[in-house]
């Protein structure tokens, strides 16, 4: 009897052991399937992000040269097209962008030009307006991304024409983005 059970005993682990040899390669070619699918769905998502951030470099020093405009125009009553005026600390170039500021004592575009052709550009517009219920000088800003990406280094020296300025008789001058342009509105 105890042979019987040595044998039986024997043959229950060899059975075992077929039970445990690991994967078969159907299996692992289809956990590499999926694996390759759902890296393909997400590698995009993953590449967008990079150039979001870098995005958001333009997006914040537009914004701030906007700012700077309406306080620049708040202690001169006029606005600067230089730079070093607006007093920010900020390069006129980045790896990224260029940073160019153009217009007059009453207008002033601010310009974040893409140097990269996977990159958006943005363009603040500020302008001095009128509130017509009290006939007080005021400032209005604007902050424009193009909808297209593209190097824009061409335009480093004169800026882009994004913006439009529009009046009537019971409005104000009010910035506005031009059809290349979409308004940056806060939420």
């Amino acid at each position: 009897m105890k042979t019987e059970l040595k044998a039986k005993f024997l043959q229950h682990i060899i059975g075992k052991k077929k039970e445990n040899e690991g994967f078969t390669l159907i299996e692992l070619l289809v956990v590499i399937i999926i694996i390759g699918i759902l890296s393909a769905i997400a590698l995009p998502s993953f590449l967008n992000q990079a150039n979001k951030g870098k995005q958001s470099e333009a997006k914040q020093y537009t914004g701030s040269m906007n700012r700077a405009q309406q306080a620049y125009f708040l202690e001169n009553a006029a606005f600067t097209t230089s730079m070093d005026q607006l007093g920010l600390g900020i390069r006129t170039q980045t790896e990224n962008y260029a940073y160019v500021v153009n217009g007059n004592t009453t207008l002033v575009a601010n310009n974040g030009l893409s140097l990269k052709a996977t990159l958006k550009s943005y363009m603040g517009v500020t302008v001095k307006s009128v509130v017509l219920s009290t006939s007080e000088a005021t400032t209005l800003a604007v902050l424009c991304q193009s909808k297209d990406v593209g190097d824009q280094s061409a335009n480093k020296t004169t800026g882009l024409a994004g913006a439009t300025i529009a009046a009537t008789s019971t409005a104000p001058l009010q910035p506005d983005c031009n059809s290349a342009f979409a308004e940056l509105t806060s939420k």
